[in-house]
């Protein structure tokens, strides 16, 4: 909703109401995510947002359940209810309210709802008998199921008669095609819309039994105390009973309904965009300007995680292990909103070691040591300017621009993906300008100020832009840079350059984020149960097939300590670009180099500053590394992997090269 004056605009955004019939997983937090994401960059550019989740409590399987475990259904749910608000709280998930079905706040505005459409003969009394599936709380006809089972989720339905109420969908059938047909952004992405329009509307709807009398464990109808509200017409006017529709106070409605977005998974499109708009038609009501459908976060080899398979990725030891931001990340970047997204434990340690690890935090952690070294932790005043400098300028104050249109867009993979082509373009700066080799030049000073001073710069805006998806890791930044949130961390600040004063001490801190042993982690995930975080994947599988086909080979004698093609075969060598190479500090043999192995970068420190007096002159020669080495401390600092290198008969070593270029990363056999 766009206001005039001093008023901001509006903004609401809704996530799907879980159901709580056990704790949530990974799935699920990343949906949540998502809209928090979306939420957060809505205020950061100056909208006053309502961001809305919550429960879906009712329904015959979660009384079942509860029956089950001998207990009322309350307390069955208020249980679960408190699991999934710590893991909002531990997600950082930024929700303005939390509704709950069970809350007289919208119970009585259902009642109020039902008794409304009764009236007005859009809700009728009648007999239903057909098939039901009780996880999915869905009524299906013979010719939708597949192979006689849910076609949603795939298990057994039950054949189900009982006397209910009937929201007449037929009645709005064609105006809501004509609606589809006519707002085109209504449901996205557009596959989502051609399935409702062919799957569903144009064969025709039946009309939907709204109400049930085989178990108790709901909204009662009012003028009719057997029926208790079935769960569609009770779940989805959440989106507007947390609003105060048809409450004492309806100002909220007043001020945010419709709805922006209502962000759901895929498989609940069709209630979002048929049951829903039919609702609020029938009700005289605006519909919600988007429904968007994203994708499954999916386990390798195309499983979708099911609370009731027990395949769930549990999101709670994940942040314990990783933290917050690094999950937020994997999350948001790895899976376009649109699309499913595979997890493995891979994926998810090769994306914190190369984007977080290795881009943005050696970035800062890069930046500010040279600022301490070369200027004593205190920022220079900028000197004169290259074109250099004004093409890293340029990407830094065009990006937040290119990330606004993708968020306008619910983009946020490719939203992330434009931020790290900054943070990419700032590591390269840094390797093009080479500040470790102006700092030996005094004639270069003003020349180093400016070099430093742009970095700074960009590690400031990177820090906003970040903001949204991230929410821890910005304020460590703009601690390291020595600034405080506030004027300096603003969005109208973005598109400026030369914001932070001269003279601001800098300060390092812990690395962001700490490069992770891959070996490592594989073995500690594998440990833990599916139930709780990891179900493995197929690159893994191989490996522990590879195992045991090596236990069962007979053991070769050894013979004059030579190894076979096997022992060899473990050894992991790769071509490897030096970005960087500087004397390590207190060290009088030891180097330190960054490079670049593929996709990833880095560190590795060697031994042979004697034979390099002038390390800087090595930037840019491809190296071979051996890359599955054991990483080990030296000095302080972390060494990942060994160089090669051979020694002559005078005992000069010399650093192995390739003979012509090839692909950073590239393995050598």
């Amino acid at each position: 909703m766009r206001r005039t004056g001093m008023e901001k605009n509006t903004f609401y955004v809704t996530t799907p109401i879980y159901y709580p019939s056990n704790k949530l997983h990974i799935g699920n937090a990343y949906c949540t995510t998502a809209a928090d994401a979306i939420a957060r960059f809505k205020r950061l550019t100056g909208y006053d947002v309502m961001f809305l989740t919550g429960t879906d409590e009712h329904g015959q399987k979660i009384e079942r359940i509860a029956r089950e475990k001998g207990m009322e259904p309350i307390d069955y749910v208020d249980g679960i209810v408190a699991s999934i608000k710590d893991l909002w709280k531990l997600m950082d998930i930024s929700y303005d309210d939390f509704i709950r079905t069970t809350e007289p706040r919208h119970m009585q505005a259902v009642q109020k709802i039902f008794k409304r459409l009764y009236d007005q003969g859009d809700i009728y009394k009648s007999e239903y008998e057909g098939w039901y599936c009780s996880p999915c709380e869905s009524f299906w006809l013979e010719r939708q199921l597949v192979d006689g089972k849910c076609p949603d989720c795939g298990r057994p339905v039950e054949r189900v008669k009982e006397e209910s109420y009937f929201l007449r969908l037929s009645k709005y059938q064609d105006r809501l095609i004509e609606y589809i047909n006519t707002h085109p952004d209504f449901i996205q992405p557009v596959s989502r819309r051609n399935e409702m329009l062919n799957n569903f509307l144009l064969p025709g709807l039946e009309d939907l039994a709204v109400s049930r009398t085989s178990f108790s464990w709901g909204i009662p109808v009012e003028f009719d105390p057997g029926h208790v509200v079935y769960v569609w017409l009770d779940a989805l006017t959440n989106y507007i009973t947390a609003l105060g529709y048809l409450g004492e106070d309806d100002s909220k409605f007043k001020k945010y309904w419709p709805a922006d977005v209502h962000l759901v998974g895929k498989e609940i499109v069709r209630f979002h965009t048929i049951i829903w708009p039919i609702v609020l038609m029938a009700l005289g009501l605006p519909l919600p300007k988007q429904v968007y459908g994203h994708g499954w976060l999916i386990l390798d080899g195309g499983e979708k995680m099911s609370k009731s398979k027990g395949n769930v990725i549990d999101p709670v030891v994940l942040v314990e292990r990783y933290g917050l931001d690094a999950i937020r990340y994997f999350l948001l970047r790895e899976m376009p909103l649109g699309s499913d997204g595979v997890f493995t434990n891979e994926i998810l340690i090769k994306r914190i070691n190369t984007d977080l690890a290795n881009d943005l935090g050696n970035l800062v952690s890069r930046t500010v040591a040279m600022m301490e070294k070369y200027f004593d932790g205190s920022i220079p005043s900028v000197g004169p300017v290259t074109e250099l400098d004004k093409d890293l300028q340029h990407l830094c104050m065009g990006t937040p621009q290119k990330v606004e249109e993708l968020m306008d867009q619910w983009q946020l993979s490719a939203a992330l993906g434009e931020i790290w082509k900054l943070v990419a373009r700032c590591n390269k700066y840094i390797d093009e300008t080479a500040p470790w080799a102006l700092a030996k030049d005094e004639q270069q000073r003003e020349r180093l100020a400016t070099v430093m001073v742009h970095l700074v710069e960009s590690i400031r805006t990177i820090g906003i832009l970040i903001s949204p998806f991230m929410t821890k890791t910005p304020a460590k930044i703009f601690q390291q840079i020595g600034i405080e949130e506030g004027h300096m961390t603003a969005w109208d600040t973005v598109r400026q350059f030369g914001v932070i004063p001269a003279g601001t001490k800098v300060k390092k801190g812990e690395a962001l984020f700490p490069r992770l042993d891959m070996a490592k982690e594989l073995e500690a995930l594998d440990g833990i149960t599916p139930g709780q975080a990891h179900i493995k994947g197929a690159s893994q599988k191989k490996k522990e097939a590879a195992r045991k086909q090596e236990a069962q080979r007979p053991e070769e004698p050894k013979k004059d300590g030579k190894i076979t093609i096997d022992d060899f075969a473990k050894v992991e060598m790769k071509v490897a670009n030096v970005l960087a190479c500087e004397a390590v500090e207190g060290s009088e043999k030891l180097l330190k180099f960054t490079l670049k192995v593929g996709e990833e970068q880095r560190t590795v420190v060697s031994g042979i500053k004697k034979w390099y007096p002038e390390p800087e002159k090595l930037v840019g020669r491809q190296l071979i590394l051996v890359a599955n080495l054991k990483p080990a401390k030296l000095k302080g600092i972390l060494s990942e992997g060994m160089l090669l290198s051979a020694e002559d008969a005078s005992g000069n070593v010399r650093l192995l090269t390739v003979e012509s270029p090839v692909e950073d990363g590239a393995g050598v056999s």
